[in-house]
């Protein structure tokens, strides 16, 4: 008996094209809204904005219905929410095991990481501009005496920085646990128990904005700059509670097992 040599025919990827950036970018804004949680908490996020507005309208002080005001109303919910949708953003391959299509579609991990950052903070400048838009229908339907005051620049500038910092706050959340309940799970208890800490225990209140980020975060949303020292408190305690875990949960993607 003569053994027979069997060939196989393979099939030659080299030359092929990796997916464009767009591509990839096109893919994560659809993952928002293609699943039942992104979609709830996309009709969720602009329903409550429009009845907080509405209500703040109809039940608010004449000399405090301002712009200002109203932008801050249309942004709450969007600065409790939009978190979430950047940690299931990073999370549902991991939680649904899809990662494994994902990464093979696009081996390269980092890649479809900056896809999703990228369709992350599309998503947050989105947001910011539809909280202003609500913001400004408000005014001009419920506004009171001289509602324009104490409007400026920087106050846009703010108001942004807030929307932002915490869609990236999730996304590093989600990185550092691959999980979507545990990350939302923790990102809302982990910042109120440090908050509540910081602020209660006499001892501590000096160094609150220096280490818990919702602390430095509160001049943000009061008219007017922030002085030096504030916006100093505000990079260190962003470092602390955004760069250094997105650092820590990027480095443990890249590198975690696909399952």
């Amino acid at each position: 008996m003569s053994a027979t040599a069997t060939t196989y025919a393979g099939l030659d990827i080299s030359s092929t094209t990796r997916p464009p950036m767009s591509r990839l970018l096109k893919v994560e804004l659809r993952k928002m809204v293609d699943t039942r949680a992104g979609m709830w908490l996309m009709i969720a996020m602009g329903a409550i904005t429009v009845v907080a507005t509405t209500i703040f309208g109809l039940a608010g002080h004449d000399r405090d219905r301002t712009f200002a005001n109203f932008m801050q109303f249309a942004g709450a919910p969007q600065g409790i929410l939009l978190p979430v949708l950047g940690i299931l953003l990073v999370t549902q391959e991991w939680s649904q095991r899809t990662a494994m299509v994902t990464f093979t579609l696009e081996p390269h991990r980092s890649r479809t990481l900056a896809a999703k950052v990228y369709a992350a903070l599309l998503l947050g400048v989105a947001a910011f501009a539809i909280a202003v838009a609500v913001a400004v229908l408000a005014t001009v339907v419920f506004g009171g005496t001289d509602p324009w005051r104490e409007v400026g620049a920087i106050d846009f500038l703010k108001f942004g920085i807030l929307q932002v910092t915490g869609i990236l706050q999730g996304l590093a959340f989600g990185l550092l646990l691959l999980n979507s309940a545990a990350a939302v799970v923790l990102y809302f208890v982990l910042p109120t128990a440090f908050s509540i800490l910081f602020n209660t225990v006499p001892a501590l209140k000096d160094s609150a904005p220096w280490i818990d980020f919702g602390t430095a975060q509160g001049p943000l949303g009061d008219p007017g700059n922030l002085s030096g020292k504030e916006w100093a408190q505000l990079a260190i305690t962003g470092t602390i509670w955004v760069i250094v875990p997105f650092l820590a949960g990027l480095w443990r993607m890249l590198r975690a097992e696909v399952k």
